[in-house]
This record gives C-alpha cells, sequence and structure tokens, in this order.
C-alpha cells in the first residue's frame, strides 16, 4: 500500500454504505482491488455485477490474508461476532474501521476481541450519510460528498491508521470531525436515532388509529407528510440493532422529548395560542440558522 492507493481493500457488508464507499474510492483512483464479504448471496453476485466488488469471499477470516483496508460495514448487531471471527486472521499492518451509527459498543466489541497491534490500527468511523433505501443497488459514488464522517479513535489508535482512514474519507468528499465515543453517541441519539423511532412510531400509529384501512387514511397525507416519514422506510434489522446498541441514551432522549410534548398538549388544551406560536416560531428559528449554517 502506497500513501494514496489501497491495494487490497476488504468490505464486510456490501450495501448501501460499503457499496458507496467502494465506488467512492474507485472513482478516486484510491483502490486497486476490492473483496466483498457479506450474508446474502443475491446481493453480493449484484455487487460483483455492477464493479462494486472485484471477487466475493466466502467468509470474513478468508478474506483477511493480505488485505490493507478492511471496513466493517454490516447492522451494528453483527459487530461482536464479526469481530471475533476475523481477529484471529487480521495481520498487523492491517488498518481496520467500520460505518456503524453507535460507537462505544463497537469499541468494546474490538477490546473484546482484537489484539494490541489490530487496536493500534482500528479508527471507528460513522458516516452521516444514507438513504432510505439499502443494497448494493442504491449505492452511489457520491453518496459522502460533503457529508460529515465522525472518527472516534481509541486513546491507543495510531496516528497513521487514522491519517490511512482520513485520506480514504477524504477522497469520498466527506467532512471529518473527531470526538469522544460517548459523545458520539448521544449527539446521534438526539439527531438521528430518536427521529427514526418517531417516523417508525407515527406510521405506526395512523395504522392503529385508523378505523379503516391505514391506506384510506394515507392517500391524504402530503409532501410533508411523506417527508418527515421517509426514514420509516429503512431497514428494521438495521435499526433494532442501532436503537438496543445506543439504548440508555436514546432512553434518554425520549423521555426528554416525552417532557416536551406534554408541554405543549397541556399549552393546547389551556387555548395557550401565545405559548404555541412561541414555540413553533422558535422552531422555525433554531431550523432557518441551522439550514443558514449547510449553505
Amino acid at each position: 500500500m502506497t500513501d494514496h492507493t489501497l491495494n487490497k481493500l476488504v468490505i464486510i457488508g456490501v450495501g448501501l454504505i460499503g457499496g458507496s464507499f467502494a465506488l467512492a474510492l474507485r472513482k478516486a483512483g484510491m483502490v486497486k482491488f476490492i473483496v466483498g464479504v457479506g450474508r446474502n448471496k443475491e446481493n453480493m453476485q449484484r455487487a460483483l455485477n455492477l464493479g462494486v466488488i472485484d471477487k466475493i469471499a466466502d467468509d470474513p477470516a478468508s478474506a483477511m490474508q493480505d488485505a490493507d483496508f478492511v471496513m466493517l460495514s454490516m447492522p451494528v448487531g453483527q459487530t461482536t461476532h464479526i469481530m471475533a471471527k476475523i481477529a484471529p486472521h487480521l495481520e498487523s499492518k492491517t488498518i481496520l474501521t467500520d460505518v456503524g451509527s453507535t460507537k462505544q459498543n463497537v469499541i468494546a466489541a474490538a477490546r473484546s476481541y482484537l489484539l494490541a497491534d489490530n487496536l493500534r490500527n482500528f479508527v471507528p468511523g460513522h458516516p452521516i450519510a444514507g438513504a432510505e433505501l439499502s443494497g448494493v443497488s442504491a449505492a452511489q459514488a457520491d453518496l459522502f460528498s460533503d457529508k460529515h464522517l465522525i472518527l472516534t479513535p481509541l486513546a491507543e489508535t495510531s496516528a497513521h491508521a487514522i491519517n490511512q482512514v482520513v485520506k480514504c474519507w477524504q477522497s469520498c468528499g466527506a467532512q471529518i470531525s473527531q470526538m469522544r465515543a460517548d459523545e458520539h453517541d448521544k449527539v446521534l441519539a438526539a439527531t438521528s436515532h430518536l427521529p427514526h423511532i418517531l417516523a417508525f412510531t407515527l406510521m405506526n400509529y395512523l395504522r392503529s388509529s385508523s378505523e379503516k384501512e391505514p391506506d384510506n387514511l394515507l392517500r391524504f397525507a402530503g409532501s410533508g407528510f411523506r417527508d418527515f416519514t421517509r426514514i420509516a422506510s429503512s431497514s428494521p434489522e438495521m435499526w433494532r440493532d442501532i436503537c438496543l446498541a445506543n439504548r440508555e441514551a436514546l432512553l434518554t432522549q425520549i423521555d426528554a422529548y416525552k417532557n416536551v410534548l406534554t408541554s405543549l398538549q397541556k399549552d393546547l388544551a389551556n387555548g395557550d395560542a401565545l405559548a404555541l406560536e412561541k414555540t413553533f416560531a422558535e422552531a422555525r428559528e433554531i431550523r432557518t440558522n441551522w439550514l443558514k449554517d449547510k449553505t
């Protein structure tokens, strides 16, 4: 491996994120050969046919030989199992990273199974990018362009490993930040995990509250409802694992949100027009300022 090119990249979980990472590195000329590992044979064959990967490996262990860079891109619930499976086969030179939406559980799995040399080469990461669709067919080379990428390196992670992972993500067009793993999990519980919970819950609420078929009610829903609930089309397996992995932080956010909703409910019950307008105006201002910062 040169400073700029990976000879062999292994992606475990060639779906939307893993596939997009592969396509972005190919486009940037950052990788020579990509090996894919995955449970779904049809998805893996599709990845090969689409040119996202160059070879399908039968299992993670066999793919580790001569690997410069390994990305874990499967649902976070599989992290411990995969860590245990690849740990005995990881070479001391291999850079290891992940893209999980939770970080403390990933680091715990790494500390349980990785050797010291591999821990020094482990750089946990999380791209703040995605779509409601899953699978390699949804992968796109520009998915990470101008999107945030958070790294949560361990105390013992080497500067070389961090630099190598940073270079790869920069070639994908990502904007890179670093923070502590516990801080990451708290922030994402509020800005990502809670919104997904709300979207899933709203869809189920409409189904359970409708006296007739929910389709009869949903046919009157407009674009605002569609936009708000878009993320309810996300992978149930993936979000099951994320919620359980970040359970404590997410429960805290749910309780806090319930308190805010209860306060609004009281204002509505009291017919307090000024309080309602103030709540809505403050929310609009926060969102307007956020959008200004993104431009």
